[in-house]
């Protein structure tokens, strides 16, 4: 009964139904019954070492094969975030246990105990134990409040990206509307859908296209090339310089290298590839070193024993946060 309503309620919308998942198809699976795309990364513990993998993508309604391997290990941790494509804050599910990633697809081996992230490309990020009980097969879900089925988050998150694409959606919830069936047809002509073109079509086009059009709080920098990139901001505030980097954005990844609100009229941009050729520069001067840095005042860099580099300016004044896109050949504008 309650699998031909929610059926139902689909169909209203133009979407299908999520598929049913069984807990013997994998190991570890990770269900979404949140409004957002999330990307999860789990850590598989066995002293004295530890591997991590990331990221899962997860659309609202749908499950992700996290991990093919029984749960043999001592302790598994999870953490998701939203995708950069969602307006507003942030939002994350995870712990009190500081883990090492990266940005892109990754897989990290170190030690349990190793006390901070080693390399130039990593970060930590708060994880959560998994309760998986024992078992060597087990299904996890992220949800938000107040909890929805798996056909409640499918639809609320169609809602959703449609907001973050400019439409007028009034309420995200798992309640169809005419107002986002209109939302969802308009969308669907835009992107010239098949009509063979099903949930993931859909949920990779919303995506696709908030994320050129969102920016999140801060300063998010995206390598929409087909090379790694390291990347390096700066800043003047109140008068003083200061110069942050290195970040590695992958191909096809983003990295948020301010995490806070923008306050300032601008912030300087420059990033090269891997060889140390420059791919984005301009003439704002400010000082660099070669491992990650930050650096007070951009002057005398020669006798401080750093380098010295020009970077391009890109206006933020007005803006809470800014997402800044290098394409192959440069900053796309």
């Amino acid at each position: 009964m309650m699998r031909a309503l929610a059926l139902a309620l689909l169909a209203l919308a133009g979407l299908t139904a999520p598929a049913l998942w069984s807990p013997a198809q994998a190991a570890l699976t990770l269900c979404n019954r949140t409004s957002y795309i999330l990307y999860a990364a789990t850590t598989a513990i066995q002293s004295p070492r530890s591997e991590t993998q990331g990221w899962s993508r997860i659309a609202p309604g749908d499950c992700h094969l996290a991990r093919k391997e029984p749960l043999t290990a001592e302790t598994y941790l999870v953490h998701a975030r939203t995708s950069l494509a969602h307006s507003g804050p942030a939002r994350a599910w995870g712990g009190n246990y500081p883990v090492c990633v990266k940005d892109g697809n990754f897989s990290i081996r170190q030690g349990v105990t190793q006390p901070y992230c080693t390399a130039d490309d990593t970060f930590a990020l708060p994880f959560a134990p998994l309760d998986n009980r024992g078992r060597s097969v087990w299904t996890m879900h992220f949800d938000e409040t107040p909890v929805m089925t798996m056909a409640q988050a499918q639809l609320a998150g169609v809602k959703r990206l449609l907001k973050d694409n400019g439409y007028k959606i009034a309420r995200i919830d798992g309640a169809p509307d005419k107002t986002t069936g209109v939302a969802l047809a308009d969308f669907r002509k835009k992107m010239r859908f098949k009509e063979s073109d099903g949930n993931v079509e859909l949920f990779n086009a919303l995506e696709n296209a908030a994320r050129k059009s969102i920016a999140p709080a801060g300063y998010t920098v995206c390598n929409d090339g087909k090379e790694a990139l390291l990347v390096a901001l700066a800043q003047r505030d109140g008068g003083k310089a200061v110069s942050r980097g290195w970040w590695t954005v992958h191909p096809g990844a983003c990295a948020k290298a301010i995490t806070t609100p923008l306050a300032s009229e601008a912030v300087y941009l420059a990033a090269q590839r891997k060889s140390g050729a420059s791919i984005v520069a301009g003439p704002e001067r400010f000082c660099i070193a070669q491992a990650a840095f930050e650096i007070q005042g951009a002057g005398n860099c020669k006798t401080r024993g750093l380098g010295e580099i020009g970077f391009a300016r890109t206006d933020t004044k007005g803006r809470s946060g800014f997402v800044a896109r290098i394409g192959p050949v440069g900053l796309v504008r």
